[in-house]
């Protein structure tokens, strides 16, 4: 069947094996079109590994995925025509200017009249000062910047971003997420957003799915999850959620996750 037109991500039953074991353990994610999502949970949720698997990167052992409305692995191609990147850890072209690069990428990505579209990016990004800077002389901030300038573009209808404000300053970081929410208003794309940055999660997204062991234990708003965990905000929902992830890998009976994601204690049924 395809992809429900509102739908910008549906994956149903993914299984990634690794090493024998499960990174994601039967996953059900479904993400409207011109959602603002958190993608969440402790080291070795799967967080990374379900991303790498919307993006097309890594095919799952079993489940689907479609992507816009495209089935992967199948219609990649037309999929990710449509689809932004950003993670700090992706190069530049080192002896470029920022500007090239960003002209070069946006041709790339099929916009026409590349130059006044990143003349406008990087307005609104405010990397003026960076413009005529080749890329083998910006910080890790800067580089992070320029990627999620390149990113967008083409206007992509999803955003993929893996930790997008990691390396970088307070300041600039407050002012990438407030050009991000810019982006989204005007072009309404869809956003997956994975981050240790709680703070930074409740200002980007609108929704939240809490990742343990490869399965989702918790979906809903910030708002919604703190009152789920009976805690102050989504941080300490987050922290509930890994206290209980290090106990079931070091086999202590004490407190689990439910699929629903409330804590329960020892005897209580689990999914």
């Amino acid at each position: 069947m395809s992809l429900q037109p509102d739908l910008a991500v549906e994956a149903r039953g993914l299984v990634k094996l690794f090493k024998g074991s499960r990174a994601v353990d039967g996953l059900d994610l479904q993400v409207q079109r011109g959602e603002r999502l958190g993608l969440l949970g402790p080291n070795g949720a799967g967080k990374t590994t379900t991303l790498l698997m919307v993006l097309g990167v890594v095919s799952p052992d079993h489940g689907t995925i479609e992507v816009l409305g495209n089935r992967l692995p199948r219609k990649r191609s037309a999929a990710m025509q449509r689809v932004g990147f950003v993670a700090g850890y992706l190069p530049l072209p080192e002896n470029l200017t920022v500007r090239e690069s960003l002209e070069i990428f946006a041709g790339f990505s099929g916009v026409r009249r590349a130059r006044p579209v990143v003349a406008e990016a990087i307005a609104t990004f405010g990397l003026d000062e960076l413009a005529d800077r080749r890329n083998q002389g910006l910080s890790s901030g800067q580089r992070t910047l320029v990627s999620i300038v390149k990113a967008v573009l083409h206007r992509p209808d999803l955003l993929v971003l893996d930790e997008p404000t990691a390396s970088l300053d307070p300041d600039v970081a407050g002012r990438i997420r407030l050009a991000l929410l810019e982006v989204h208003r005007r072009d309404g794309c869809a956003l997956i957003v994975t981050s240790h940055n709680m703070r930074e999660v409740e200002v980007l997204c609108e929704r939240v799915v809490l990742l343990a062991r490869g399965r989702v234990v918790a979906d809903g708003s910030p708002t919604q999850l703190a009152e789920q965990f009976a805690v102050d905000d989504l941080e300490g929902a987050f922290l509930a959620v890994a206290e209980a992830s290090r106990r079931e890998r070091a086999g202590v009976g004490t407190a689990g996750v439910g699929a629903a994601g409330v804590l329960v204690e020892d005897g209580g049924e689990r999914p």
